[in-house]
């Protein structure tokens, strides 16, 4: 297995471009599925996950090409139904493909998705959504069954939590339905309307985008499109952090500064120097932070669960104590251990985390227990002087493109090896 060596303690600063999102190139290549046409997908990140999805798509019998950060796909020709268990478990969201496969062909089998283990991520509110729709549901042997007899129809939906990826299945299995949807309580994530332009350029009437309610007027096909994912705003806000534990000057460039609001507003809370301008922003520290009180994850637009881990990280390193509440995962503090190894002194209490900061950490081996959790021991590493190593960095090849050729552009010494 591959790791990181990190020589930590220097002063970071540069410029790095951001990434297309990886929670929206997910749900776009599933949606793909559903057009008759070539599909060219810009800005598509090269990471683990995008890499899985290619392959239950060419499982699936389409015909997909990558060039560089150009994904293009075709799937006019007839597409298979089912999904292999090895293949569903290779991340955590394979269940995307649920609404796409059931809505082309009528039927779909599945079984449980894998990836991080952050927590039950139970895939009710998927099934739901597609029992609403006119969907019969089975379970023989450990797969899920799932047949649309009469085609899909439009429906009333309601989550009962706005969930990111059970929004993002309604409206996919919904593009064709007979009839109009409405989907109520929906997740408002700026990756639910990226989904939703790509949908809409392909041919589909989708409305309300990123409100708590979605209206989808069923269409009876769509078409090929041209499409650049919007900038990931979890890597944006992770390389952010890096001037937090390093004292460094970071500028990311190519993001939607509106979509980072609850991290730059803890940046500065926590006495960094934060500047946007157009599509870059700046984090220049000059000085120890400190420590801002309770950080409390909540569904867009609150501070997003995906990068409590590096905030943790960079909270370690403050003036002061402060806590992190977790309200959308029940087990996302698995990292507090191995960020211990490095001197931070974090306890965890149910879904509560209590820091207080230390004034440096100390070098140490230690493994990511995930993708977020990974980034932020890579976090604790830079600013540690010295010698580090983070084992487990294929979590990390999950969400972050070649995460160490960027750390390098940025001054740091850290290498991948075997």
């Amino acid at each position: 297995m591959s790791y990181f060596e990190i020589i930590g303690g220097r002063r970071l600063e540069g410029k790095v471009a951001a990434s297309g999102a990886k929670n929206s190139v997910l749900p776009i290549l599933a949606a793909a599925l559903l057009t008759q046409g070539e599909t060219t997908l810009s800005r598509c990140p090269r990471i683990t996950d995008a890499d899985a999805a290619v392959r239950i798509l060419s499982h699936l019998g389409a015909k997909v090409k990558r060039e560089g950060g150009v994904l293009t796909l075709d799937a006019s020709g007839g597409i298979s139904s089912e999904i292999p268990e090895a293949l569903m478990r290779e991340m955590r969201s394979s269940v995307i493909f649920l609404g796409a496969i059931l809505s082309r062909a009528g039927e779909a089998t599945v079984t449980s998705p894998g990836g991080c283990e952050i927590g039950l991520r139970p895939i009710d509110l998927h099934l739901d959504a597609m029992k609403r729709l006119g969907a019969e549901i089975t379970q023989e042997g450990g797969k899920l069954l799932c047949k649309a007899k009469n085609g899909l129809k439009g429906a009333r939906i309601y989550l009962s939590f706005p969930s990111v990826g059970a929004t993002e299945n309604a409206m996919i299995a919904a593009v064709r339905a007979e009839g109009e949807t409405r989907i109520c309580n929906a997740a408002a994530e700026p990756e639910i309307s990226d989904l939703a332009d790509f949908l809409n350029a392909c041919g589909a009437k989708v409305s309300g985008a990123g409100s708590g309610e979605i209206r989808v007027e069923g269409v009876r096909r769509l078409h090929g499109a041209s499409h650049t994912v919007i900038p990931d705003r979890i890597e944006a806000a992770t390389y952010l952090l890096v001037p937090a534990v390093t004292g460094g000057d970071v500028t990311v460039t190519g993001v939607i500064p509106a979509h980072l609001s609850p991290v730059l507003d803890l940046l500065e809370r926590m006495g960094a120097e934060v500047a946007s301008q157009g599509e870059s922003v700046r984090v220049r520290v000059s000085s120890r932070l400190k420590n801002a009180g309770t950080v409390r994850t909540l569904p867009y637009p609150g501070f997003p669960t995906d990068v409590q881990a590096p905030v943790a990280a960079a909270m370690g390193l403050g003036k002061g104590n402060a806590a992190i509440v977790e309200t959308i995962f029940e087990s996302r503090f698995r990292y507090a251990a191995e960020l211990e190894r490095f001197g931070a002194k974090i306890r965890v209490f149910d879904r509560t985390a209590f820091i207080e900061g230390v004034e440096r950490y100390r070098p140490a081996r230690a493994t990511g227990p995930d993708l977020r959790g990974g980034a932020a021991l890579v976090l604790a590493a830079l600013a540690a002087p010295g010698q580090s190593t983070v084992d487990g960095i294929h979590h990390i090849d999950r969400g972050y493109e070649e995460m160490e050729r960027r750390l390098s552009d940025l001054g740091a010494r850290i290498q991948r090896k075997d």
